[in-house]
């Protein structure tokens, strides 16, 4: 005999005997630990339906029972599990990320998603079992994938073994670095990042950038759908108020800016910068920036590597005064040679400088102490990790620009305090708008109901008074039936609707709606559960 033991039930194959394995009845006494609120653990015990009920209590087991599970109950249980989990309880929006706070950047290169590939990571991440929408969001400092999850656990699981899968990282190990969120703190989290609270230099503009792109590279991808969509354009408008609301903003700077600040701090003498030989490689916005804070500190002359000319003509033409000579992808090496700090800002995701080619390299001028200086902000990284053992050469990344930014610790703090406020508010507004979704299924079938009556009554209005009515009037009795109808749902509608300043909160909006339910028969919740297993086999056929 086979026995399948289950925490929680679990609708049985027809034709099984279901059997509660409880306390005997003798055994009436309670241990201390069960007096002191430990609930004693019952086991739902699914058997073959060929074992006798004789037989069973023969062999001790206690509180057996008969259960008839004909087809048409067992489908009856099965559909009310599934609606309790997929629509009583809400679909949970989870972030489940790594940045420069939890995850060291060798870790973080090998889970960045480039751009081009968001809208492919949403579609494989929306045909896992429990994912309903998504969106990326991969940068030198984070990547983070949001994802709107039927089921919170089985929604944390797929999503962690897809990254595994994506970037050849054990579970195990993404496990250690990961961050998870749900829900309001899933919401408040974005709406720190996008108003570059949660970025390793604050303020900076550059996040708000990115998860504007979020937005463009999602529109029209299936998967990035209402909720997180939602999610993304409110964090725009978040990031947008907190810069103008707060001094966030006053005095911040970016990662190219922090970039070429710790280049300045590991000179000997840092008034010396300005004559220092500077190879800039990638003319992206990174590398453009990078030259205009280069810039501003007093550099003049410089060496860009790029793969095409047109995007440093162009910076050329903006700085005015300075002298920007281009060189092609081919003379990468030669041009590090001959530079005193190299930095590196581009997208590739080989690497462009190798331990070997960089010990060939003649030593570097006095104003570096001899010690050529590699400003890594790529991410996957650009130079090889192990050139920092090579003689004459000091390598940084991203992740060293912590020095630079913790001299401003306590000016941070004092920013972040003034924009936590608005992140509040904004957070309580999109929760609002969200629970208000919950409702819509429930107000479409209302005014779909509504309308099968006004048409039905309609039709026979217009019979009554015969074929030669003329248009001026039917349409006149139209627009009069169309109106009373929407002036009787306008009451119902409204308070299907969450508004806090009304009192109208999500428990009482939803019992709101369960009425309207019972009242009309709308039968919401299980079309609610079709609509969703339909949109997952839709998904599944793409």
């Amino acid at each position: 005999m086979a026995a399948t033991r289950c925490g929680t039930f679990a609708a049985p194959k027809t034709g099984d005997l279901v059997v509660s394995v409880g306390p005997s009845p003798s055994s009436s006494s309670h241990s201390s630990r069960n007096r002191v609120g430990f609930r004693r653990r019952t086991e739902c015990v699914v058997v073959r339906c060929e074992v006798g009920l004789d037989n069973l209590r023969s062999n001790g087991v206690a509180g057996v029972q008969r259960f008839d599970f004909s087809p048409g109950s067992a489908l009856e249980q099965l559909k009310i599990n599934a609606a309790d989990r997929y629509t009583k309880e809400r679909s949970s929006i989870l972030v489940i990320g790594l940045s420069v706070h939890t995850a060291p950047v060798e870790m973080r290169e090998k889970l960045a998603i480039p751009e081009a590939e968001w809208p492919e990571a949403i579609r494989e991440l929306c045909s896992l079992n429990h994912i309903e929408e998504a969106a990326v969001l991969s940068t030198c400092n984070r990547t983070e994938i949001y994802v709107l999850a039927l089921s919170q656990h089985r929604g944390i699981k797929e999503v962690t073994e897809w990254m595994s899968k994506k970037s050849g990282l054990p579970v195990s190990e993404i496990s250690k670095h990961r961050f998870l969120l749900q829900d309001k703190d899933a919401t408040e989290h974005l709406f720190e990042v996008s108003s570059g609270l949660d970025s390793l230099v604050l303020g900076e503009g550059q996040i708000l950038a990115q998860v504007k792109q979020v937005v463009k590279v999602g529109q029209g991808v299936v998967g990035f759908g209402r909720n997180i969509s939602g999610l993304f354009k409110h964090a725009i408008t978040v990031g947008k108020r907190v810069r103008t609301e707060t001094s966030i903003a006053s005095g911040a700077v970016s990662v190219s800016s922090a970039a070429v600040e710790l280049a300045v701090m590991k000179i000997p003498e840092p008034s010396n910068f300005a004559a220092a030989r500077v190879l800039v490689v990638g003319a992206g916005k990174m590398g453009k920036l990078v030259i205009k804070h280069m810039v501003a500190k007093g550099c003049k002359k410089m060496v860009v590597v790029n793969r095409t000319e047109d995007k440093v003509a162009a910076i050329h033409e903006e700085l005015k005064g300075v002298e920007i000579t281009y060189k092609p992808l081919d003379q990468l090496v030669a041009s590090a040679g001959e530079a005193d700090i190299v930095f590196t800002c581009t997208a590739s995701e080989t690497l462009l400088f190798l331990k070997q080619q960089v010990d060939e390299f003649p030593a570097a001028s006095h104003i570096v102490d001899n010690t050529r200086l590699f400003i890594d902000i790529s991410l996957p990284r650009n130079v090889d990790p192990s050139v920092r053992d090579s003689r004459g050469a000091k390598v940084y990344n991203v992740d060293d620009l912590k020095e630079v930014v913790d001299a401003n610790k306590e000016d941070r703090i004092r920013k972040a305090m003034e924009a936590r406020a608005i992140i509040m508010d904004e957070s309580r507004q999109f929760e609002e708008w969200r629970d208000s979704l919950e409702t819509v299924p429930t107000i479409k079938k209302l005014r779909a109901y509504a309308e099968r009556i006004r048409m039905v009554e309609l039709e026979k209005c217009l019979s009554k008074l015969g074929d030669d009515v003329p248009k001026k009037t039917k349409r006149a009795v139209e627009d009069l039936s169309r109106g009373i109808v929407n002036k009787l749902l306008h009451g119902p509608t409204e308070h299907l609707r969450c508004d806090s300043e009304k009192g109208r909160t999500l428990s009482v909006t939803l019992e709101n709606m369960h009425a309207v339910d019972r009242i009309f028969g709308l039968g919401t919740e299980l079309s609610l559960l079709e609509e969703k297993i339909k949109a997952k086999v839709e998904q599944s056929k793409r």
